[in-house]
């Protein structure tokens, strides 16, 4: 169970209402081990690159490695605004974060995240010192959640045609992190 901080009702409302959001943001993603992380770089091109990512606590940060010398981390200091992409096709689930992200030396939360197959991008392990974190708190996030299930698709398709409307397939919905 998460600790509340707020000292008054209305804080400890609106960490709750927090709580909530984060919690649904992180079962939509809870399955997905890579997702694409976009920053800007120093041409205002946008740069993507799969990264691992870890389970979201109820924070709502979201964790990753990286390696200090590396250009995400270079665009990242020169801009800190970055976008999220989760990807699971198999369930027809996409979902866009947008955020602000940190470089971080927290030996703590590397302990906590930590897994030996990363030593093929670390190899002198959690103690390598070109290792880094990147910690992005999010702001927003969209998702779309389409059933997975062809049959229904195709009962929803037909139902929306005959009353003559368009066809809208699954869920779309945002979620505001800012208070």
């Amino acid at each position: 169970m998460t600790k509340l901080n707020a000292t008054t009702v209305k804080g400890q409302l609106e960490e709750i209402e927090y709580i909530k959001k984060v919690r649904e943001f992180a079962s939509k993603v809870s399955t997905i081990k890579t997702a694409m992380l976009n920053t800007l770089n120093t041409d205002n091109r946008i740069v993507s690159e799969p990264m691992r990512v870890f389970p979201i606590e109820d924070d709502g940060i979201i964790w990753m490695f990286s390696m200090k010398d590396s250009k995400k981390v270079e665009n990242i200091k020169a801009n800190n605004k970055v976008t999220v992409t989760y990807l699971h096709p198999e369930s027809n689930l996409y979902l866009s974060v947008n955020g602000e992200a940190s470089i971080v030396n927290d030996n703590l939360k590397v302990e906590q995240l930590w897994e030996e197959s990363f030593k093929a991008w670390f190899p002198y392990g959690k103690s390598d010192p070109n290792l880094c974190l990147i910690k992005i708190t999010p702001e927003e996030a969209e998702y779309w959640d389409a059933p997975d299930i062809l049959v229904s698709q195709i009962v929803s398709l037909v139902k929306n045609t005959i009353a003559g409307k368009p066809y809208v397939e699954g869920e779309n919905n945002v979620i505001d992190f800012k208070p």
